[in-house]
């Protein structure tokens, strides 16, 4: 038998998560996700004090204790959602935790611009929410600095006869929850744009962390053409 994946739409993304906002605590046991996956994400980002970093998918926030911890109070964290819902629970712990150098914007992360180059990007249990994941992926190279890196995490499926047999009930889950298209392979994704491309799984392979750098800028007495062809 074949199966296959639907795209959703946009609006009826954001409003899944407009509803599912106050549970994702709960699916993060549902799904058992490491306990340590977050805090090992936002440290594959390999970020200094003062760095200026971004959440595709930010959420309610839940990444956002250990990215605060990576960049301190003088860096600044930049968060994009679609959701309204899950924006006003990352509101609340921002302002709860009084953190004053995260910055929340709600719209499409194809169409997200930050002020400033950033020094890293992370996907936070996202990228396989959106249809348009390369777009996304693709400009979202395009904000990050030469020597900057990209984090990806999420779940997938084992490698092998299990991940086979779990795949049509991993389909109906993620359609009537999180809505992640369980045929997506991000690591193929970041890996084809990255250098220093690396990956490591948990519990069996069915979570993983992958990560990537941004190549740096050519030498300034390299041919025009070759600069043209690096950006």
């Amino acid at each position: 038998m074949t199966y296959h994946w639907v795209d959703c739409e946009a609006a009826f993304i954001a409003q899944r998560y407009d509803r599912i906002a106050g549970l994702i605590g709960l699916f993060d046991w549902l799904f058992f996700v490491p306990p340590h996956l977050r805090k090992r994400a936002a440290a594959r980002l390999n970020l200094a004090a003062g760095a200026r970093v971004l959440e595709i998918g930010c959420g309610t926030g839940r990444n956002f204790p250990f990215l605060r911890d990576a960049v301190g109070p003088a860096g600044k964290i930049y968060g994009v959602d679609l959701s309204t819902g899950m924006l006003r629970k990352a509101h609340e712990l921002c302002e709860r935790e009084r953190w004053t150098n995260v910055e929340l914007t709600q719209c499409d992360a194809a169409e997200y611009i930050p002020c400033e180059p950033l020094d890293g990007i992370i996907f936070g249990l996202s990228y396989n929410t959106m249809p348009h994941h390369l777009t996304v992926l693709r400009h979202a190279w395009k904000q990050l600095r030469p020597g900057g890196r990209i984090v990806i995490i999420d779940g997938k499926l084992p490698s092998g006869l299990g991940g086979k047999l779990i795949l049509p009930f991993s389909i109906w889950l993620m359609k009537n929850t999180m809505l992640g298209n369980p045929f997506i392979k991000p690591w193929n994704d970041l890996a084809a744009l990255a250098e220093d491309f690396a990956m490591e799984e948990f519990l069996f392979g069915s979570w993983y962390v992958c990560w990537g750098s941004k190549p740096a800028q050519p030498h300034i007495s390299e041919p025009v053409e070759q600069l043209i062809a690096a950006e």
